[in-house]
């Protein structure tokens, strides 16, 4: 397999948090805004990390950014380019097949012992939409009409 090679266009990926970024806070506090409960983080299987799980309501979030989740409007559109160009196409078929096998694992509920998920829907929140208002993105994701009913609606499940 070839070797990364360093380039000044990638520094800035060095160091890339992976973990409790801005748009999965911002969605943690919006949710816990309107009474959800919910575990960070948890293993559903080999290989599938939810971001959030909602046990009681079987749901496992998954926050995914354009670029690495290769979102078909806002991710990159052009080939790759440069020293690296083969390796960044395999990463993204990669992160490709790792959503396919998260939502199988989450749906078939194949590791229920881990994280309190079981049998999930695999929820997919962009972090584009995120950052715009966590808001609607959480309504749509509870199965909520409105925002303002929310509170209530959330606390009475």
């Amino acid at each position: 397999m070839a070797e990364w090679v360093s380039t000044p266009a990638g520094r800035h990926l060095r160091g890339r948090v992976t973990a409790n970024t801005a748009p999965e806070v911002a969605l943690r506090k919006a949710l816990h805004a309107l009474g959800a409960r919910f575990r960070l983080h948890a293993k559903l299987g080999p290989g599938c990390t939810a971001d959030i799980v909602l046990p009681k309501r079987g749901i496992a979030v998954f926050v995914d950014g354009d670029f690495w989740h290769s979102c078909p409007v806002h991710g990159r559109q052009k080939p790759f380019a440069g020293p690296n160009a083969a390796l960044w196409a395999a990463k993204i078929e990669r992160t490709r097949e790792r959503d396919r096998r998260s939502s199988q694992v989450a749906e078939n509920g194949e590791r229920r012992d881990r994280g309190g998920a079981g049998r999930a829907r695999r929820q997919v929140a962009a972090s584009r939409a995120i950052a715009r208002d966590p808001r609607p993105v959480v309504a749509r994701m509870l199965g909520l009409r409105n925002t303002r009913a929310a509170s209530a609606e959330v606390r009475s499940t």
